[in-house]
């Protein structure tokens, strides 16, 4: 069996859940809050405009969405 290093795993579901976020037009709360749980604050700012990104396409955002946004800045 391979051994997984702690952060290349931790790098590899962010990136999963990122893309998930990215393409579900309704991304669960519990991946959201997942994935909020497992940024580092170097990969806070990348996902802050990813979620910018997505209200900006929606015509009437979410309000948990903008909540969750707001807490993030």
């Amino acid at each position: 069996m391979t051994q997984v290093d702690h952060e290349d795993a931790r790098t590899a579901l962010v990136t999963t859940l990122l893309q998930k976020i990215k393409n579900d037009p309704y991304p669960s709360s519990t991946m959201m809050d997942m994935v909020e749980e497992l940024l580092t604050p170097d990969e806070i700012p990348a996902y802050v405009v990813l979620l910018q990104d997505r209200l900006r396409e929606d015509r009437f955002p979410s309000i948990p969405m903008l909540k969750r946004l707001k807490e993030l800045i």
